[in-house]
């Protein structure tokens, strides 16, 4: 459903992706971070062989589910672009996409959404990265493409024109981002000079001045087994894998390769750059060189030094964030391999005197490096961290993304080279390194200051629909290594057994017991509803108790609380979603932890006095961004005069706030009988059972049950709102409907399959071809079915220059009202079922994949092992029962567009 995203994480979120430029926006937003590899068992060890023409090819074998990741890494990345092209390597990326000898553009989209996995490609500074997760019986499949696309690419000028507009409003869509900007800029004049001066996105100018035959030279130059390195973990037999790359890849002959740029970077000077923004609050970010990746010791320095300094009991966090005075203080590093960034940054609300802050956050660091970092400071980091690496680890797709970050770019033996230089790490080490990162002559500050963009602008719908029938999509003949093992599609069975109990208070918890988990990981929900259970007048209160929960509880204040988690490098948090991460010997603890802050959180109220005022000066500053004007835009659109979801806080509904009204709140809504725990790890369910129950058994409901499920809506209207953007020079486009069914109709499944025609398997996809790789008026677009228990929406989005807006929104309408008129061909219902089908043991290949899922199970009132449920159903759902789903259900002539960015020309 529509969903408000909250100011203080955003600027954690932007940094985080800022080193990679993505060959499209089909990859999963909840993809991993980098992980570590899991313990190698007898009969699961690492193979690893460097092949007579220089591939160095991994294994590494993990029996979590039925699924593998492979991951073949080319060392040539925006630093080996030539001068005055720095989007080549990216560029190259792209067109890897569209087509090699032997193997068309048309059929590698079509082996992707056969697959049914997750596959995409990124470039940094440093190396391109191309990857397929999927059902471990096609890891030869996968294989076998990239042999193909190693040997030769097409490169063709025809192909390069269309990807051109592709990769374009990718350059747009990130150059739209303030924070981006501000980083592109900050790169600049860190490292002016070398090649790492640029990112690895590339410009527009540099894209128009790109031919054909210089992408072409580019991958004969770089494109070579003895400068790739090929991954591949999951449920595999390792000698199997090996022999299979050694059969694909080894009569690839390797090549001299060019002699590689150095980073040499001089003397930083140092600048203050001063932007706009048009985000309902701002931010003030101070960037330092700091250690390469390769530098394994001094890297692990400045990690163990992050955890420091973002430690909620240190100085950052409780003096500008505990304070009031920010919305979110951090330190967080933008790694290369031979040169990274170091960034110090402070989120604070419109209107908040940014100079001071950054004079705040440079005194709070210089004061830290003048008492100096003591030796427990830095063993509890140190534990921290062997927590995150270890519950890391839990990951398929993220074993073989840590180990190509280890060896590929890094050039470590292994992930374990990265765990073994954090646990050498010492407090001189850190000392020294904070006081070489925080030096003002040595810095570039870069200040984001909130300003407006106008009011929308509200108009009437489309008018009448367009007849229009094209033909069906045409078929695409498969070589016969990918058609053969893909034409039977296999209904899968569970991997794990989810064991579920109810106890005596009403809390359900359930257990995934396997011995493939290294961590125990425990995720938790109340079913809840701000809009239906806040009182009048008094939006923004769950707001303002979430963060409160942050400040300790009865027995432990704020800082002994943070203390006790860091005592068994344990990671919780609490609220109406909450969850745990914690070694296994340490479960009972952390569990007592959790339930602790959970149920008898301290609620202070001069925390409650400061986080009130902190919070109306925020939304006074989000009211008037863009972002939450198209939300509203679309809420108003969408949902009928006086319904509960139009409700939002403001700054006079937050200040007339008291502390019993936020303790009423807490006692009305943290209740057992809607609460749902999830136990993930190598644990019994008894053995998790009497854990729970002896940390939350004792819990008890307060009055009666209040009915957290909103009320169902009518079909809504279609009408147009262009919200302006001055921040933004591509449009945001929006485009959603209400749907009169719920997620548990019959007709859901067969809407399901239609939505996977849109823009399941991207490229292969009816959207993906007509508005991307046809005509290059976008570069992602996206579509789904946003459902509760009581409500269903049709959804949209794509981002265009806004003289391409009105033709994809034709296409896209167009597309809708095909599917209504014309039954989607068979080959067209295999790819779909092969899609859904396939992707549907990826929901067991991580922790955090199995826990969110089964709690979305639970919320939406479904069967544990509904995806399994689902996946027989697609077998027998035929292409009929699709359009008469579509036909009774979508009405292209009732969407509400908004329009986020410039005018639509």
């Amino acid at each position: 459903m529509l969903k408000r995203v909250l100011p203080v994480a955003a600027a954690a979120v932007v940094l985080a992706g800022a080193q990679a430029a993505w060959a499209d926006s089909s990859a999963p937003s909840a993809q991993p971070p980098a992980k570590a590899a899991g313990h190698a068992k007898p009969s699961d060890k690492v193979v690893r062989e460097t092949l007579d023409n220089g591939l160095q090819v991994i294994v590494v074998p993990d029996r979590m589910a039925p699924v593998a990741t492979t991951m073949l890494t080319y060392k040539v990345g925006s630093r080996e672009a030539p001068k005055g092209f720095p989007g080549m390597a990216h560029a190259q990326e792209h067109m890897m996409f569209r087509g090699a000898k032997g193997l068309s553009a048309q059929q590698i989209a079509g082996i992707g959404a056969a697959l049914g996995g997750q596959s995409n490609a990124f470039t940094t500074n440093d190396s391109t990265t191309y990857y397929y997760t999927v059902p471990s019986q096609f890891t030869d499949v996968a294989l076998h493409l990239e042999s193909v696309r190693m040997k030769s690419v097409l490169d063709t000028p025809a192909d390069w024109k269309q990807e051109r507009g592709a990769i374009e409003q990718e350059v747009s869509q990130d150059m739209s981002s303030p924070i981006q900007v501000a980083i592109k800029r900050m790169r600049e004049a860190l490292y002016k000079g070398t090649p790492y001066s640029h990112d690895a996105l590339g410009t527009r100018a540099s894209f128009n001045k790109t031919t054909a035959k210089m992408l072409k030279h580019f991958h004969n130059q770089w494109y070579a087994p003895n400068n790739a390195v090929l991954v591949v973990a999951g449920n595999v037999d390792a000698d199997q894998v090996l022999a299979q790359a050694k059969q694909l890849f080894g009569g690839i002959p390797s090549q001299k390769l060019p002699q590689r740029k150095p980073v040499k970077p001089g003397k930083v000077e140092s600048k203050t750059i001063h932007m706009p923004t048009d985000s309902g609050y701002g931010f003030a970010l101070i960037g330092s060189r700091a250690p390469g990746s390769r530098d394994a010791q001094a890297m692990a320095t400045t990690e163990v030094l992050a955890s420091v300094l973002n430690n909620p009991r240190g100085p950052l966090y409780t003096q500008m964030v505990a304070s009031g005075k920010s919305l979110a203080a951090q330190y967080t590093t933008l790694p290369a391999a031979l040169g990274s960034i170091g960034v110090s940054y402070v989120v604070f609300p419109k209107g908040a005197d940014a100079d001071a802050l950054v004079k705040q956050m440079r005194s709070i660091l210089g004061g830290i490096a003048k008492k100096g970092i003591s030796p427990d400071q830095v063993a509890a980091a140190k534990r921290q961290l062997i927590t995150q690496d270890m519950a890391a680890r839990d990951s398929i797709s993220g074993l073989a993304h840590r180990w190509t970050q280890a060896v590929a770019v890094d050039h470590l033996q292994s992930p374990a080279d990265q765990l073994a230089a954090i646990k050498n790490v010492t407090a001189k080490d850190v000392n020294q390194m904070l006081t070489q990162l925080i030096q003002p002559d040595q810095s570039v500050l870069a200040i984001l200051t909130p300003e407006g963009s106008g009011a929308p602008q509200t108009g009437g719908g489309y008018g009448g629909s367009e007849s229009f029938a094209p033909k069906n999509v045409n078929h695409v003949k498969l070589p016969e290594w990918a058609a053969k093992p893909l034409a039977k599609i296999t209904t899968p069975e569970p991997s794990l057994k989810p064991v579920e109990t109810t106890l005596d208070n009403g809390m359900k918890l359930i257990t995934v017991d396997s011995d493939s988990f290294h961590a125990v990981h425990v995720y938790g929900h109340i079913r809840n509803a701000p809009d239906l259970e806040t009182p009048k007048h008094q939006e923004g209160v769950s707001d303002v108790l979430s963060q409160l929960l942050d400040f300790g509880t009865t027995k432990h204040d704020r800082k002994a609380y943070q203390a006790a988690l860091d005592a068994i490098g344990a990671q919780a948090s609490a609220g109406t979603d909450f969850s745990l991460t914690v070694l296994p010997e340490h479960f009972d603890r952390g569990l007592d932890l959790l339930a602790e802050n959970e149920l008898h959180p301290a609620l202070p109220k001069h925390a409650f006095e400061i986080l009130k005022q902190r919070a109306a000066a925020s939304q006074a500053g989000t009211i008037a961004s863009p972002d939450f004007k198209a939300d509203q835009a679309m809420r108003r659109g969408i949902l009928p005069k006086g319904d509960p979801s139009l409700r939002f806080a403001t700054p006079k509904s937050i200040s007339g706030l008291s502390y019993a009204d936020v303790t009423d709140y807490y006692h009305k809504v943290f209740r057992p009988d809607l609460s749902t725990i999830v136990v993930v790890g190598d644990i019994t369910p008894a053995e998790a059972k009497k854990a729970v129950t002896g940390a939350f058994g004792d819990w008890k409901a307060q009055g009666n049950k209040p009915d957290v499920n909103l009320p169902k809506v009518p079909d809504n209207k279609a009408s147009f709102h262009h919200v302006p953007d001055k921040s933004q020079s591509q449009d945001t486009v929006q485009l959603a409907e209400s749907l009169g069914l719920t997620v548990n109709a019959p007709d859901f499944r067969a809407l399901k399959m239609a939505n996977q025609v849109l823009t399941g398997g991207a490229f292969a996809s009816r959207l993906y071809r007509e508005l991307r790789v046809q005509r290059g008026l976008v570069y992602y677009v996206s579509s789904g079915l946003d459902a509760s228990r009581t409500r269903t929406q049709l959804t949209f989005q794509y981002g265009s220059d806004p003289d391409k807006v009105k033709e994809a929104d034709k296409l896209l309408r167009q597309a809708l009202v095909h599917l209504a008129q014309v039954p989607i061909s068979n080959d067209e219902l295999h790819r779909v079922r092969a899609g859904l089908i396939r992707q549907v043991p990826l929901g067991e290949a991580g922790a955090d994949s199995v826990g969110y899922g089964l709690l979305s199970r639970v919320e939406l009132n479904q069967p544990l092992n509904e995806p399994y449920r689902a996946a027989k159903a697609y077998q027998s759902i035929d292409a009929k029962q699709i359009q008469a789903a579509v036909k009774k259900w979508f009405r292209p002539d009732d969407l509400v567009r908004v329009v986020q960015g410039p005018k639509p020309k």
